[in-house]
């Protein structure tokens, strides 16, 4: 039996480790190791800076809906500097275009393909190119959204728009995408969803709660259906981040003074902050987590 004492070295030495890796970016974080005896070893990760190698995401394919700007923006770039093969999507092809431009400029590869998410031959013509390109997907991450505030808490339009860009869109790419990573045996989705699919929020209308929470739901249910398949699925929550382009009551700056005062944190979130938190649950430093909901959201959900 394994002594407290030697369990106690044991994370002494990764601790040391990870130090040791910070104080020199591109030193192995885990290395064979007896601190444990008995134990499975971890394979080696390597950590490099942004000089070094990038291995993080070396090589995966990964597909990244609303990534003209915002958080979509800030994660296409943050997989593109590690490693990945960026497929920017959106429905604006000047900016997405842009965004694709700045990854390669930076020494990334990525492309851009205009892609509403709300349409089925979208998905399908945009899948049949990637996969004529790269010969598979690896990563999905369903960002595309709209902002849930309008001042008519009832409007049925509202309702409307949002079931069918922030739920069914997140549905189409996995319908087209599950599908690939089945033939390949592997694959990692991440479903951004929203503080606002955990709890009720009074400037939100009713229908962008449902369809962040249906986010959150399906995202559960893909990871029953198909983890055992290779095919892991998470959901990231994200709480105050800057204002999206189509805010409405969530853009005021007074109103948002009050809102931000109301986070532990107190202050928004920042894109990369997120992206972050995409990134690890899209590489394989999460290759035995699958249906778990990451709130990042300074604390807000813990009230």
């Amino acid at each position: 039996m394994q002594s407290y004492h030697s369990i106690g070295a044991y994370y002494i030495h990764i601790s040391y480790e990870l130090l040791s890796a910070h104080q020199n970016p591109g030193s192995q974080v885990f290395r064979e190791s007896s601190a444990w005896p008995g134990s499975v070893e971890a394979e080696s990760i390597e950590i490099e800076n942004r000089e070094g190698q990038k291995v993080r995401l070396k090589n995966k394919v990964a597909i990244i809906t609303g990534a003209a700007s915002g958080l979509g923006a800030a994660t296409a770039k943050m997989f593109g500097e590690q490693g990945a093969k960026v497929i920017v999507t959106d429905r604006d092809a000047d900016e997405g275009t842009a965004v694709a431009e700045e990854i390669v400029a930076a020494g990334g590869e990525a492309l851009f393909l205009k892609l509403d998410v709300t349409s089925e031959d979208d998905w399908a013509n945009a899948v049949a190119k990637i996969v004529s390109a790269y010969g598979t997907i690896d990563i999905l991450v369903n960002n595309a959204g709209v902002s849930g505030s309008h001042p008519d808490k009832l409007n049925t339009d509202t309702w409307d728009v949002q079931m069918e860009v922030c739920a069914r869109g997140p549905f189409l790419g996995m319908r087209v995408v599950i599908p690939i990573m089945q033939k390949a045996g592997i694959g990692s989705i991440v479903n951004v969803s929203s503080v606002s699919g955990l709890v009720g929020l009074p400037w939100i209308h009713m229908g962008y709660n449902a369809a962040k929470g249906a986010v959150r739901m399906a995202t559960k249910a893909a990871a029953v259906h198909y983890t055992s398949e290779g095919i892991r699925t998470n959901s990231v929550h994200p709480g105050m981040m800057p204002a999206m382009k189509t805010a409405m009551l969530s853009g005021d700056p007074e109103a948002r003074k009050e809102r931000i005062a109301r986070v532990p944190i107190q202050r928004v979130a920042r894109c990369e902050e997120v992206a972050y938190a995409i990134l690890f649950l899209a590489s394989d430093e999460a290759s035995y987590i699958s249906g778990v909901e990451l709130p990042v959201d300074g604390g807000w959900t813990c009230q």
